[in-house]
């Protein structure tokens, strides 16, 4: 076994694979970019190396740097974690040259399945299913549409390098394959230095199953059986589960023979996921997808139900090692689901958010696990992706696990930065989903997941009684002449709290009585009363019940708690107004600006052109995804002042709009 790897990866994959080498009673060596230097890696690492600038091609995805690192401090072996160069076969190649061991797979076999129009021919070959589609060389706009006319829509366009989504767009009609074409080959061509695409027949209600495989240099393959990955938002995995609700003995049996023959067929060592997608509830008719060279970021599943380390079967099988176990020694036990939680507003088409983390809790328990590379105070940066962390949770079977999946959710929570937990809590609680119908358009289907809907009169409540506190703790030891609590002679007066939610300004009274307050909302009026308070936790009486809640306060940010659910809200005071309402993201009446930093992707108007509101004039690229910036008004647009390729700052303006007459 090896005495030191460097892991040329950061933050919560970083962390896994330390975890685990260090149980083993392996070094390990941590490399970290200007953003990451104060990352939860570099502090659990035995060393850590700096190679760069924050941007991931200046950093992290320098082959040489990373190199040159485990060299300087002795490491013998290089993981590369999911995601940056972990299925990068010039990576894979100058590792070895270096005279390291990559753990990963060889680098032929990397190649065999990086290109998944050659991959799909090569599963051919080896008898595997493959999904009906257009793989060729020949990539002008007139054969590919022709090829997709061919297939029959819906269609589905994907980047023959791509991976996670990107590069790829789903088509409805035929009228809408040109711009869709575009778009998905400038994402690819931005995300992988290639725009090559291919086609397949786009399945109505697809199902997206996994298996994970893993084989050694001494010829022997197994399977860890499979998971589910079809609750996803753009193409991107949000919940995933193993094993495959709905998946039956005869079906496993033959999805994880092919997975076995993919890997075979290429000469495969080491961890790697075969993706197969099915038809809605019917799984006998299946197809390969494409095979992932790597540990997936959703491994920890189908660890909890076999038991296993998966990363330390990785280091065994790098050092040369026999698997750690045979196909018949391998068990299937009980039910696991991941939740990704990401700092992202769904109810904002999924706008990435970034700053610093105020709070974040998950509950402890015997069943919960958390893969994370943050904790309280750290930032979370624009360079990289959204994920904050993932939720674990086992159980006895499907059943057992979804409930205390949905309890885990419910009392976690996120300050500081909006993230998808409501969406996630909501989605574990929805009744199609508990029965176990779930494909990839589960999340579009329910729109009701992605609602933005405002506190009631308990969160109102809490938040008006913290800023009420608040202001009576800035107002202790002062003159009463300088006091703001609204005392006037005959009795005090209710003070007025207004806070904003979703560009509607809700007034909240609080009247001071002999215990508690009274508050009121709209048409509702109850005693209150404050039961304890713990920091930003708070326990109020409101009427005769007894509500638990969190309040953090973050400038004129409340970031407020109530049971399952969790809210942005923003404090007006005692005497508020409420702010101009933003129409779409980034955009507010005639003039566009970058919701969040990024790079301008595409440009789609030209001045002079007449727009509507709504209408899409642009697009950024921010933390790996790709976000339309839309008009907020309808006009005639008078300027456009940046172009295709520029980095923008959050709140620069990009375009502007006069009225029209």
């Amino acid at each position: 076994m090896f005495t030191k790897i460097l892991i040329a990866n950061r933050g919560e994959i970083a962390c896994r694979v330390i975890r685990t080498a260090r149980a083993m009673g392996v070094k390990t060596a941590a490399v970290y970019s200007d953003a990451d230097r104060h990352a939860r890696h570099t502090q659990l690492a035995d060393e850590a190396i700096h190679i760069g600038p924050a941007p991931a091609r200046d950093s992290y995805l320098k082959v040489e740097r990373i190199i040159a690192a485990a060299k300087s401090v002795g490491a013998e072996a290089i993981h590369p974690g999911y995601g940056f160069l972990s299925e990068n076969a010039a990576f894979a190649k100058a590792v070895a040259n270096a005279g390291l061991v990559f753990i990963g797979p060889p680098a032929k076999s990397i190649e065999a399945m990086g290109a998944k129009d050659a991959a799909k021919v090569l599963m051919r070959k080896a008898g595997v299913p493959v999904v009906p589609g257009y793989e060729g060389k020949a990539q002008d706009a007139a054969t590919l549409q022709g090829h997709a006319d061919k297939i029959g829509y819906p269609v589905l366009i994907k980047a023959v390098m791509g991976g996670g989504g990107r590069g790829m767009r789903k088509v409805e009609k035929a009228a809408d394959f040109a711009e869709n074409l575009e778009s998905a080959q400038g994402e690819a061509q931005s995300a992988f230095g290639d725009d090559a695409v291919l086609i397949e027949k786009y399945l109505t209600r697809p199902r997206h199953i996994e298996v994970q495989v893993f084989a050694d240099s001494h010829g022997n393959v197994v399977h860890l059986f499979e998971r589910d990955c079809s609750l996803q938002r753009r193409h991107q995995k949000v919940i995933e589960e193993a094993p495959a609700p709905g998946m039956t003995e005869v079906v496993r049996k033959r999805m994880t023979d092919a997975a076995i023959a993919a890997a075979k067929a290429i000469d495969y060592v080491g961890a790697g996921t075969v993706e197969f997608i099915a038809e809605g509830d019917n799984l006998d008719n299946f197809y390969f997808m494409e095979m992932n060279t790597r540990l997936q970021v959703e491994h920890p599943v189908t660890e909890t139900v076999t038991g296993l380390d998966l990363v330390e079967w990785q280091l065994c099988i790098a050092a040369g090692e026999r698997l750690p176990k045979l196909q018949h020694e391998i068990a299937l036990c009980g039910h696991a689901f991941e939740a990704r939680i990401c700092a992202e507003d769904p109810a904002r088409d999924y706008r990435p958010e970034t700053g610093r983390l105020l709070h974040f809790s998950v509950p402890d328990g015997p069943y919960i696990r958390l893969d994370s590379g943050f904790g309280e105070g750290d930032e979370v940066s624009v360079h990289y992706d959204s994920l904050i962390g993932k939720l674990i949770v086992g159980g006895a079977d499907r059943d057992d696990a979804l409930a205390r999946l949905r309890v885990a959710l419910g009392r976690s929570h996120v300050a500081g930065i909006a993230s998808n937990l409501n969406l996630l809590a909501r989605a574990a609680g929805e009744l199609d989903f508990m029965t176990g119908r779930i494909d990839t358009g589960f999340i579009a289907a329910h729109p009701a997941l992605l609602q933005s809907v405002p506190p009631d009169i308990v969160g109102w409540a809490l938040l008006a009684l913290a800023d009420q506190l608040g202001l009576a703790a800035r107002n202790a030891g002062t003159s009463p002449w300088a006091a703001t609590d609204n005392w006037r002679l005959g009795g005090a007066a209710p003070l007025i709290w207004h806070f904003e939610y979703d560009g509607v300004d809700h007034a909240v009274s609080l009247l001071a009585r002999e215990e508690g307050w009274l508050v009121t909302w709209r048409d509702e009026a109850l005693p209150l009363r404050l039961v304890e308070r713990l920091a930003d936790s708070f326990m109020i009486e409101l009427g005769d019940r007894q509500y638990h809640g969190h309040v953090h306060v973050d400038g004129a940010t409340r970031w407020l708690k109530v049971g399952p659910t969790r809210w942005r809200v923003r404090a007006l005071g005692a005497f508020g107004r409420p702010p101009a309402r933003r129409d779409q993201a980034g955009a507010t009446g005639g003039l566009v600006t970058a919701p969040m930093p990024g790079r301008i992707v595409a440009i789609q108007v030209n001045p002079g052109d007449e727009v509507e509101a709504g209408q899409v004039l642009l697009r950024l690229e921010a933390m790996k995804m790709e976000h339309n910036l839309a008009a907020g008004a309808s006009g005639k647009v008078a300027a456009i002042l940046v172009a295709p390729g520029d980095q923008v700052i959050e709140g620069a303006e990009l375009v502007r709009i006069e009225a029209g007459a």
